[in-house]
């Protein structure tokens, strides 16, 4: 296992007064958020903030990515059918103003968990009228009427993750996910509703080239995505997938200037960047504001 360097460690600050807040809502309200589940590097900054992306249909997922922290089995338990209205107490005790929602694979459900994401958003909004909210969800074997069932919500970004470059997507992804299925979903979205953003993240250090990069890039942006975030990905355990490189910051800086003259609106590239890392930032920029 290569030896994490100095810019890889995320900084651990549990002095903001809102972390010791969010935490005990979060941990008190049944819900379950990807900052815990996926061992995310920046759950101090963000929980510090107030801010936390929550993960609904439960914690584990149907899927087996080798990059993923998230726990899987073929039968996960249902559903809880109170989730929905859960989450948007929770929520409401945040008084948060943008929360990201994503979720499991679900591939055990009819459809997948739409419904279940589509009465998320519908709860959210309906105790926090004034919310934005981002989605992250997953691919929904690409069935346009289970993402239209998400997109009719309005939430105000649609995410889909790439994840990483086409070659490597065999390798690293479920057998069930696809780097052209992903594209599919990105694609869709904007064919229901063109004025929507979208949002996609590929994560660094899996083996790729800097070629595949920026083709991976290219066909982002054929899919019209506006917004990409680039991060290193860091193994979970010595079950997942080994790291084959960890990425500069100069080399993400590089990305995000490519990124940006190719055409996205906003690119937020480092190596702690997560998809979900910032959202509300990167969302009321400029950038993005400008297009909206």
């Amino acid at each position: 296992m290569l030896k994490k360097p100095e810019w890889i460690k995320a900084k651990i600050d549990l002095t903001r007064g809102e972390f010791a807040h969010t935490s005990r809502i979060v941990n008190t309200s049944g819900i379950s958020t990807v900052c815990e589940e996926a061992f995310c590097p920046n759950i101090t900054e963000c929980w510090g903030w107030g801010t936390a992306t929550f993960m609904i249909m439960g914690d584990t997922c149907t899927r087996g990515c080798k990059f993923c922290a998230v726990k899987t089995s073929k039968n996960p338990l249902p559903l809880d059918p109170e989730e929905p209205l859960k989450l948007a107490k929770a929520i409401k005790k945040l008084g948060l103003k943008y929360v990201v929602i994503t979720s499991v694979d679900r591939d055990d459900l009819p459809d997948y968990g739409a419904n279940h994401f589509a009465l998320s958003i519908r709860e959210i909004k309906r105790h926090n009228p004034n919310i934005l909210i981002e989605v992250l969800t997953p691919d929904f074997k690409g069935e346009k009427e289970l993402i239209e069932t998400v997109v009719k919500e309005e939430p105000n970004v649609y995410g889909h993750n790439i994840e990483t470059v086409k070659r490597l997507t065999p390798h690293v992804r479920d057998r069930r996910a696809s780097y052209e299925q992903s594209l599919k979903v990105l694609k869709t979205v904007k064919k229901i509703n063109p004025n929507m953003i979208t949002k996609s993240s590929i994560i660094l250090g899996l083996g790729e080239s800097k070629e595949e990069i920026i083709e991976t890039m290219k066909d982002l942006l054929e899919a019209k995505v506006e917004i990409l975030t680039i991060g290193q990905y860091l193994q979970p355990t010595k079950k997942h997938y080994p790291v084959k490189r960890y990425v500069p910051p100069e080399e993400f800086e590089e990305l995000k200037e490519i990124g940006e003259e190719m055409g996205f609106k906003k690119v937020f590239s480092g190596p702690l960047v997560r998809s979900s890392y910032r959202a509300a930032e990167i969302f009321l920029s400029k950038e993005i504001s400008e297009n909206r």
